[in-house]
């Protein structure tokens, strides 16, 4: 039965080709207006393997700088961990101590050491993610840029 039809159609706008050319040239244009998870999931992909592959090349491309990065790296994560342990051990001193006034002062230095380590969270958050996550970079970047941002009251 549809073979008559689709021939009836064919002859109507010319051949059995014209009618099927005219049938996958809208069922393409309809196929294309329409978005799928599929294929929003597909490019995704493609998108996440194609900044894999440029973090990939760019590591490649620039490993002659590799002990400037990570003298880098271990100066300021250094740095971090120190002001950390100083403000905990300050801490800890200041139960130990008798006088009221020093146990105060103590404890303003450790305040004030620990104040300053926090500041320094988002910027070692980025090195540690250059190192442990590199595919993952841009969605920690952001994150450790917000936190910079709300440290200087922005």
């Amino acid at each position: 039965m549809f073979g008559g039809i689709g021939s009836f159609f064919g002859k109507v706008f010319g051949t059995d080709k014209a009618l099927a050319g005219i049938v996958d040239g809208v069922s393409s244009g309809l196929d294309k207006l329409v978005y799928t998870d599929e294929e929003k999931a597909d490019d995704h992909a493609k998108s996440v393997t194609e900044a894999r592959q440029m973090v990939v090349d760019w590591m490649r491309s620039t490993q002659g700088q590799n002990l400037a990065r990570r003298l880098i790296a271990l100066s300021i994560t250094g740095v971090w961990l120190m002001q950390y342990v100083v403000a905990w051990l300050l801490d800890l001193v200041a139960i130990f101590v008798e006088k009221d006034q020093v146990r105060q002062m103590i404890t303003k230095a450790s305040t004030a050491t620990d104040a300053r380590a926090d500041t320094m969270v988002g910027p070692v958050m980025v090195i540690l993610a250059f190192y442990f996550a590199a595919p993952h970079m841009g969605d920690i970047a952001s994150a450790a840029l917000g936190k910079m941002k709300r440290d200087r009251g922005g």
